[in-house]
């Protein structure tokens, strides 16, 4: 079955409030696949031809069968030049306070800056879906909810930094995906325990009978097991992400193996822990960003260009151990990868009477995939704490720009944590699930844990 001959199409939230946001004319809607890509982006490169022009992005279609562990097409660049401390401030305009940060703090960073691919290439039907988006999605209830959307993308051609936001929120992503992967939270000395997780992410339309009338309020349903360590095997956490979390929180359970039952979790959401992170990150700080942005105020302070990390296919190769990535302080910074690209520059300050241990996040969003690629976090006294970068890779074979891991550092503790590492694991991305409904119930997380 073809995942994206989709059996259902619009759905609309009620609206809590008369605020709504406006949607584009169809003729700047016309601007999508001409002066910008399908997704929004300029299609053009940029003056000095650093940063080239959209011809597509790299696709492959395969013949047989498809790795879960695509190569890399970018390695025989060469290195155009690396940033170190000792030339940092004639590139300190090309990064974020928080990356300046890590020089600062870490003598021996350095960022490898190679020729830039604009690689990022999504199914057709996507792009189709996104150019009806933009003359018909609206933002409702103070932007918290959207209505008249179809699953990804919601404003290609956005008019302010809250629909910025819902564009990442909801980018493509496989539609229906499951991976193996590890969460490492590193001590400040570089030793860690690997967390293996077993993740599914399954947009409704992707479901084997496409989105249905229970999946009303729905984005997308989310399963996390863990498989080791030992202590912590048997955890079972099951979201249902809704679109709209002030007309409807974000429905999530736990499954606590010692405790041999389910319970529902409200503490997943905002600030709470994220799963076995060791109190590095919060819950809606995986995947750089996400939940319901109600708690923020969220400013564009523009477009710009930046050395962000993108094409990082060092990090899925099978001949490394965690052990070669993973060191005190930072990932070996020779297995990344930055290149130039543009990016939205969105500025989230916390609303007042509103609680969050991130007064403020600084963001960048890469143009082509409205991937949250860096974001600076400042916490209540307004200090810089902590900053999270997303290592950016097509996944070619499936036309399905994601990421090969996230890390989230923290210049305070000298701690972080790192996410999406399968090296050492027999298996990694599956991009061709077909799940049931059923499979992201709660009767469902109850048969996981007790396996």
């Amino acid at each position: 079955m073809n995942k994206m001959m989709l059996k259902a199409g619009v759905f609309a939230l009620s609206v809590i409030s008369a605020s709504v946001m406006a949607k584009v004319t169809p003729e700047e809607a016309a601007r999508l696949g001409n002066d910008l890509t399908p997704v929004g982006a300029e299609m053009a490169g940029n003056a000095d031809g650093s940063i080239p022009a959209w011809t597509g992005g790299y696709s492959v279609k395969a013949d047989g069968e498809i790795p879960s562990r695509p190569a890399d097409p970018y390695a025989d660049d060469e290195i155009l030049f690396t940033i170190t401390s000792a030339n940092l401030d004639e590139h300190k305009d090309m990064l974020s306070a928080g990356q300046v940060a890590m020089f600062e703090k870490y003598p021996d960073y350095k960022m490898n800056i190679y020729p830039t691919h604009r690689s990022a290439a999504y199914p057709q039907e996507v792009y189709d879906v996104i150019k009806e988006n933009a003359t018909n999605a609206e933002m409702v209830a103070g932007g918290n909810g959207l209505e008249n959307f179809k699953m990804h993308v919601p404003f290609p051609i956005p008019e302010n930094g809250l629909e910025i936001i819902w564009n990442h929120i909801t980018r493509y992503r496989g539609g229906a995906v499951q991976r193996l992967v590890n969460q490492f939270p590193v001590l400040e000395d570089g030793n860690f325990v690997p967390v293996l997780l077993r993740e599914s992410l399954v947009f409704p339309e992707y479901m084997e009978s496409g989105r249905e009338a229970a999946d009303d309020n729905i984005l997308f349903y989310f399963l996390q097991e863990v498989l080791a360590p030992a202590r912590q095997t048997g955890t079972v956490l099951l979201v249902h992400e809704t679109i709209n979390q002030v007309k409807e929180g974000r429905r999530a359970w736990l499954y606590n193996a010692g405790q041999r039952r389910v319970r529902r979790a409200p503490n997943v959401s905002y600030d709470g822990p994220g799963t076995a992170s060791d109190g590095l990150r919060t819950s809606d700080g995986l995947d750089m960003f996400n939940g319901a942005p109600n708690k923020y105020n969220w400013e564009l302070v523009g477009k710009r260009e930046m050395y962000i990390p993108y094409n990082n296919y060092k990090l899925m190769d099978t001949s490394l151990s965690y052990d070669d990535i993973i060191n005190a302080g930072h990932m070996d910074q020779d297995l990344v990868r930055y290149e130039k690209h543009r990016v939205w520059e969105v500025k989230a300050t916390l609303k007042d009477g509103e609680r969050h241990i991130y007064q403020t996040r600084h963001m960048f969003i890469d143009e082509d995939t409205w991937t949250a690629s860096v974001i600076d976090h400042y916490d209540n006294r307004g200090e810089l704490w902590r900053v999270a970068e997303a290592y950016s890779t097509q996944f070619y074979y499936h036309d399905t720009p994601w990421m090969a891991a996230e890390a989230l550092y923290d210049l305070n503790s000298g701690r972080y944590v790192l996410l999406g590492l399968a090296n050492e694991e027999s298996e990694y991305m599956n991009f061709d699930i077909e799940p049931e409904r059923s499979d992201f119930s709660t009767s469902a997380l109850r048969r996981m844990g007790i396996r």
